[in-house]
């Protein structure tokens, strides 16, 4: 739904109506997990486009995207990425997309209002507009900037979840995806496109999947025909989303309407070891999964006995499962997770199998 200026709740899930400035001014201050802005890219032309068989090309050429000068754009870059900062809780964060005609400046801008910036991203096109006159090269790319509110502040990353998306492989800050196209891109009631500069859906899937977790509150002060707000509902996030004209608004209620977020199961994302509650391994003697006296063996044959208050013993060492495990190796260092085994059942299980059953009672 479209809300108008008033109401002191934070709005979840709505579109505001009005200019993006003063609406972000009028939430909440650090009440946003993460900002998502495709603002306007000043791109300056100078009239028409057209194609070498004289066609008029579809760019942009909004009065949104005109202003007179650089200095025109800085000031309305600054101000509404102070408007930001403000509403950014103080483990929050920010990404911008912008082309060569504005990422530079908001990059300037970022770091002059305190943000830290964490990566820049490319998005490289896999169908990229071509370049019509045969002037340039062919634009096949925009930069994404990812940012902390400031210097050693706490942000969401799920490392994890991207190299899963990523076929186990670490994810690179090169993004190979199609523009919008097809099924995908939105038509208004004369058919024409009903948003120039509509992002897939694909992209603010890996932002929001890498940078918030279900429940998050995830702001597009750009709103448009709405992108961002469906692919955080389909993910379980809340969106606050800001534009001022009405044919985009509309566009984007109808959008929003018809999207169904995933099952809670489908939600859940690979997480970090260290993101993993922590299981002391006296909490296995506790439980009964270990008794006191029973005897654990490492790979190599080695063998220590679990004692009552979680520590092992073993050839005159005494200690943690990580530091008795040292102490037989010789090593500086060991996981005693990993190290040590039990038996069930006529076979060697490591006993991490019992930590992992702790947890998942945990999230139960």
């Amino acid at each position: 739904m479209t809300r108008t200026k008033g109401a002191t709740e934070l709005p979840l899930n709505t579109i505001l109506s009005g200019d993006c400035i003063a609406e972000m001014n009028s939430l909440p201050e650090g009440s946003v997990d993460l900002i998502f802005a495709d603002p306007p890219y000043n791109l300056q032309l100078k009239g028409a486009l057209h194609r070498p068989d004289n066609s008029k090309v579809d760019a942009v050429d909004n009065d949104w995207d005109r202003f007179d000068s650089f200095a025109a754009y800085d000031r309305f870059t600054h101000d509404w990425l102070a408007a930001a900062r403000r509403v950014l809780k103080p483990n929050g964060a920010i990404w911008v997309i912008g082309s060569y005609h504005n990422v530079f400046r908001m990059g300037a801008e970022l770091q002059n209002l305190g943000f830290w910036i964490l990566n820049d991203v490319v998005w490289r096109k896999s169908n990229p507009m071509p370049n019509f006159r045969g002037k340039r090269l062919t634009n096949a790319h925009e930069t994404l900037i990812w940012a902390s509110k400031s210097e050693g502040a706490k942000y969401t990353f799920n490392y994890e979840a991207l190299k899963a998306l990523n076929e186990g492989v670490q994810m690179r800050s090169d993004w190979v995806l199609p523009i919008c196209t097809g099924h995908e891109r939105l038509k208004d009631d004369k058919g024409d496109k009903a948003h120039p500069t509509q992002k897939p859906e694909s992209l603010l899937h890996r932002v929001l999947l890498a940078t918030t977790n279900p429940g998050d509150v995830v702001l597009d002060p750009f709103f448009g025909t709405g992108t961002t707000g469906a692919v955080a509902k389909m993910l379980g996030r809340d969106f606050i989303g800001i534009e001022r004209e009405e044919a985009y608004r509309k566009v984007a209620e109808r959008r929003l309407a018809k999207v169904r977020k995933f099952d809670r199961e489908a939600l859940v994302v690979s997480a970090s070891k260290r993101a993993e509650p922590r299981v002391p391994f006296g909490q296995l003697v506790e439980r009964g999964l270990l008794r006191p006296g029973e005897v654990l063996m490492s790979p190599r044959g080695k063998t220590a006995k679990v004692r009552a208050d979680g520590t092992l013993v073993g050839e005159a060492v005494t200690g943690s499962i990580h530091q008795v495990g040292a102490a037989f190796e010789g090593a500086p260092s060991c996981n005693g997770w990993t190290y040590w085994h039990y038996h069930r059942e006529g076979q060697m299980v490591p006993i991490d199998v019992l930590r992992q059953q702790v947890r998942a009672q945990m999230h139960d």
